[in-house]
């Protein structure tokens, strides 16, 4: 019983971990068809966001208050990988739409671009980021231990997801950007701006890209290339959970999670990605379009 916990655990763990990778890419790629090889960094960039506020905390606030430094972390990350990625989609991205090669070139460029600005700021060796004390130890359950970073990296994953639902789905702006995203002319035609929409939209992935940073730094040291362990994942999950469905990118998530625990288990960490991966390929000879599509009239 104790060895099924924790292996649920560790699948549903790393499932919300991928989940929370994928968000933005669920935006960026899935919404607007952009193939943005930069996402990791961004994902950088909000590690060391945190890593930047836990040195203001150690150094300007009394040492009772230093706990607290992941409260702002969390929101500041969001702040300023959503500005870069804001910039990102003005400068570069923003002259590609529709040259998907040509994005997929010119993003990559910018993503070596700000991981040597990163080494020349903060070095090239990893720096470690401290927990907080109250994310120290774990909740016991029938014999089975599971630490509190976990737990709450899968609450804040939960709460991202339903934030971003509610944004897309019943907010004004949300509908904006599904409107453009679906229809651009038609869109256009009826008053509605492409060009902020598509700034906005950009600059929210970036975000919640700068907010999956934030969550790696409670796993372990974080460095200049930290996003790139984690960028074909993320792809992975929205290709498999079905491009442009929020839902799907939950269900790829986790999917891919619990199956590369349960190889992990049964052979290796290596066997078990490459049994991942035969899988998502065989997976996507049933179904190329992924396990959700959108189902819909086209006016093109």
């Amino acid at each position: 019983m104790e060895g099924i916990l924790i292996q649920a655990f560790n699948g549903i763990s790393l499932g919300s971990i991928l989940l929370m990778i994928a968000l933005g890419l669920a935006i960026t790629f899935g919404l607007m068809k952009v193939i943005n090889m930069a996402h990791g960094e961004l994902i950088m960039i909000g590690a060391y966001a945190t890593y930047v506020v836990q040195l203001v905390f150690t150094q300007y606030f009394p040492v009772a208050m230093f706990d607290w430094y992941f409260v702002l972390a969390i929101p500041f990350a969001f702040l300023v990988a959503a500005l870069i990625g804001m910039l990102l989609e003005f400068t570069v991205i923003r002259h590609l739409y529709g040259r998907p090669l040509d994005s997929l070139l010119a993003t990559f460029g910018a993503g070596l671009i700000l991981q040597q600005t990163v080494r020349t700021i903060f070095g090239a060796p990893n720096v470690g980021v401290e927990n907080p004390s109250f994310f120290r130890g774990g909740l016991e359950v029938f014999g089975a231990t599971f630490p509190y970073t976990r737990l709450f990296i899968i609450c804040l994953v939960a709460c991202s997801f339903l934030l971003l639902a509610w944004f897309l789905y019943k907010t004004r702006n949300g509908r904006k950007i599904r409107a453009v995203m679906q229809n651009r002319e038609m869109a256009t035609c009826l008053g509605i701006s492409a060009r902020k929409v598509d700034g906005i939209t950009f600059a929210i992935g970036a975000g919640f890209a700068g907010i999956a940073g934030a969550a790696l730094t409670l796993i372990g040291p974080i460095g200049p290339t930290i996003g790139t362990y984690y960028i074909v994942d993320a792809f992975m999950v929205v290709v498999v959970g079905g491009v442009g469905m929020l839902i799907g990118t939950v269900a790829g998530a986790l999917g891919i999670g619990v199956f590369n625990t349960i190889f992990e288990y049964w052979t290796d960490a290596s066997m078990g990605k490459v049994l991942v991966f035969a899988l998502i390929i065989l997976f996507l000879q049933w179904r190329p379009s992924g396990m959700f599509s959108t189902q819909s009239r086209s006016l093109d």
